[in-house]
């Protein structure tokens, strides 16, 4: 291994400890997918995960400034091919060998750059607009690591992720109620007054997840097997959670942040090695 092999090892590791650190499920969940594809999934949640830090808990700073200097460092890696920021470094090693497309990342950077500024009674086309650049793209820039190239594939399977994406962005905004609307004074869904937040607004928002679920889990099955088995647990993750955010009452959520519990976490994961083993998905 030659110095330049080793920098980019230590830039993955850097990109793995993101993942294991920031979120354990997510991290759990990767271990599923076979290892070609395992650690270019760690090179894009480090890359979105640094980038939500930035908007969500870094208040005692500039943030404006922050993300600016992270954006402009992202470009400079991309052009010169190399970054001494490692998680910034990885990402683009994965961009490039995956060829994910500029228009992704540009539109999830805007999202982020959303949030810096006023997120309140947002109208549907913003809405979508935020959805989009938050989660669909995110969804899509690992589709391009699962598909390995195959772009009949890829367009096959566009739509499908991006339902994933916008179910899994709608289930946090959920659960975070708390956190964005009470302590950031951020409300992402059109036509929902938090302040008087009615189990008919719930049931709605819940509806419109079921749907994208709904849709998402026919692309899942189509999925290569080196990432399905991932996904699926992924899928079955939030499901759950939907599962408890439908038992919670509205009143509840804007002041609890729901999950799953380590137990139940456990099960689902054994639930998936059986699967695996038994080649029943």
């Amino acid at each position: 291994m030659n110095n330049l092999e080793i920098f980019n090892s230590f830039c993955g590791l850097s990109s793995k400890m993101v993942t294991q650190k920031y979120s354990t499920s997510f991290f759990k969940a990767s271990s599923l997918f076979q290892p070609e594809i395992r650690q270019h999934i760690y090179n894009i949640y480090g890359f979105v995960r640094l980038a939500d830090e930035i908007v969500d808990t870094f208040h005692d700073y500039d943030k404006p400034a922050l993300m600016a200097e992270f954006e402009g460092n992202y470009h400079s890696a991309k052009k010169n091919g190399i970054s001494l920021n490692p998680i910034l470094h990885s990402f683009c090693l994965t961009q490039k060998e995956k060829n994910i497309p500029q228009h992704l990342v540009d539109a999830f950077l805007h999202s982020m750059k959303m949030d810096l500024g006023e997120i309140k009674d947002l109208n549907d086309e913003k809405y979508k607009e935020y959805i989009y650049g938050s989660a669909e793209v995110v969804g899509l820039m690992c589709l391009k690591v699962f598909v390995n190239g195959n772009e009949e594939e890829y367009e096959k399977l566009k739509p499908y992720a991006q339902s994933l994406g916008a179910a899994f962005q709608k289930i946090n905004f959920l659960r975070d109620i708390n956190a964005d609307f009470v302590d950031l004074n951020r409300t992402y869904f059109p036509n929902v007054d938090f302040k008087n937040f009615s189990n008919s607004d719930k049931v709605i928002i819940e509806n419109d997840i079921a749907r994208d679920f709904e849709h998402a889990k026919i692309g899942i099955k189509m999925l290569p097997i080196s990432s399905k088995l991932a996904v699926f647990m992924a899928y079955k993750y939030y499901i759950n959670l939907l599962k408890k955010i439908k038992k919670t009452r509205p009143e509840v959520l804007l002041t609890k942040r729901i999950s799953v519990s380590n137990a139940r976490k456990i099960y689902l994961f054994g639930e998936m090695i059986v699967n695996k083993n038994l080649n029943l998905i």
